[in-house]
């Protein structure tokens, strides 16, 4: 077979700098569709984007050659760049992120997941959401380190 072919969905989130709300709702539009540009130019998909003011949600979709951990790097660093020479801010992601997988059967249900990032959390903060992501996937963390 002269060809790889790979379908690695991964559903990834992460948060600004000790949770502070550094994406203001106004410009969340335009940095969502900005981080699917620094996918696309990097060689792999960002097929959905969404969050609040304090974390991101994104669905990537990352070709073989792609590591996670390189278009993590690619993806925060960009954002980083932008917003702090566009909005001139003191922008500053949380070390780490959390990556989880998904199979394609669940694509749409986490398109719709991250659709609904404001309704989400009406009900629920990052920080409860992203210990269920933890227990739901199986992933053994140690409380005090989860936050940095």
């Amino acid at each position: 077979m002269p060809h790889t072919y790979v379908s690695e969905l991964i559903h990834c989130v992460f948060s600004t700098k000790q949770g502070r709300n550094l994406i203001p709702p106004e410009v969340q539009p335009q940095l969502w569709a900005f981080l699917g540009g620094i996918a696309r130019k990097n060689g792999f998909k960002a097929l959905m984007v969404g969050g609040t003011e304090n974390h991101v949600h994104i669905l990537l979709s990352l070709p073989a050659t792609m590591p996670l951990a390189k278009a993590m790097q690619l993806v925060k660093g960009a954002w980083s760049h932008l917003m702090n020479e566009t909005f001139k801010t003191e922008f500053a992601w949380q070390e780490g992120y959390g990556a989880f997988t998904v199979g394609v059967s669940q694509k749409s249900a986490t398109i719709a997941y991250i659709q609904s990032q404001a309704e989400h959390h009406r009900k629920r903060n990052f920080e409860e959401e992203f210990v269920a992501f933890l227990k739901k996937n199986g992933i053994e963390y140690d409380p005090q380190h989860v936050w940095g």
